[in-house]
């Protein structure tokens, strides 16, 4: 697996990394036995960025990941974030939000114990909060790597003009933020952003949750507990306009004898040696497919193909239920 480089001084990575989100039944039920075995292949393969969260299951998945890269830790470079209250389900200590400086070390250190690990590679705010200044919240991220707690830090959604801020406090190494066919916009302001500031992409979701992959074509392929089910795009109707857009994609995928998935993270990867996409996967089958696209090379034809038949804002419905809108791009 060739690697890529994130930011001006942060780690060389595997140019695809494996996020590790689904692997606590958020995408219908959680097997740990096969989540562990595709882990361990993951970093067999070379791609060593794994990618999780303390709000992914109320820290049960950094405890997955923990116990997954036991033995391996030096062949991982590690990833996590703090600070996505609503999804995560932590009690704060009184006057405490997700982002205060005071809250920052008390996550780290929780995340540390159940990672089971002394140093976190990539240490990232998973949303901005609009209570603290960033350079506040960053401010006492910037300790964590003073004390050798944490090597890198990122962000996680934020807007330009955050991440500009940011940047003066502490080199931002990486932001990580939805970017796929599916979901152009950052194209707009985040990524010249980055481009500005030497930030690279950890692009989340690049097979658009799955509808990328060209086999969710109607809501019988999503589990009841599939929480898809309560995402805009994936709404009948929607998903019913959404699913016309996909010939293109399946006729590229042909040509190449590959899969739609494999194209998919295929465009991504040709759109910058700054941008590392994390596909989330809880299979070692689909694992092997989508690192497998790193050997597949568009043509400068193909790729402008699919950006134009995926054009910024194409897709039917919003990217979030509406609630958690309002926490993207602050």
């Amino acid at each position: 697996m060739k690697t890529r480089k994130l930011g001006k001084s942060g780690p060389d990575v595997s140019m695809l990394g494996l996020g590790c989100m689904g692997m606590t039944g958020i995408y219908g039920e959680a097997n740990e036995t096969e989540s562990i075995a595709t882990i361990h292949r993951s970093i067999e393969l070379g791609a060593n960025l794994i990618v999780t969260s303390d709000a992914y299951g109320a820290g049960t998945n950094e405890e997955l990941v923990g116990r997954a890269i036991k033995g391996k830790r030096n062949q991982v470079m590690l990833a996590t974030k703090f600070g996505n209250m609503g999804m995560g389900g932590f009690k704060l200590p009184e006057g405490m939000s997700g982002g205060h400086p005071g809250y920052v070390p008390l996550a780290c250190e929780a995340s540390l114990k159940r990672l089971g690990v002394e140093v976190i590679d990539l240490y990232g705010l998973h949303r901005v909060d609009s209570k603290v200044p960033i350079e506040d919240t960053v401010g006492a991220m910037k300790k964590l790597v003073e004390q050798g707690k944490v090597r890198h830090l990122a962000l996680s959604e934020a807007g330009a003009a955050t991440l500009r801020r940011a940047n003066k406090v502490h080199p931002i190494v990486a932001l990580e933020t939805e970017y796929s066919l599916w979901s152009r916009d950052v194209e707009r302001e985040i990524l010249p952003a980055c481009r500005e500031l030497g930030v690279s992409l950890m692009a989340y979701s690049p097979l658009g949750r799955g509808f990328l992959t060209a086999t969710i074509k109607t809501l019988d392929a999503l589990q009841q507990k599939d929480r898809r089910r309560d995402h805009p795009r994936f709404n009948p109707d929607n998903l019913k306009n959404n699913v016309g857009l996909l010939q293109p994609l399946e006729a590229v995928a042909a040509a190449h004898k590959s899969t739609a998935a494999q194209i998919a993270l295929a465009w991504v990867l040709a759109q910058g040696g700054d941008i590392v996409p994390i596909p989330g996967t809880k299979r070692r089958n689909y694992l092997e497919q989508n690192l497998a696209a790193a050997q597949i090379v568009l043509s400068a034809a193909e790729v402008a193909q699919l950006a134009k038949a995926f054009p910024p804002g194409i897709a039917s419905g919003t990217r979030y239920p509406e609630k958690q809108l309002a926490g993207l791009g602050i």
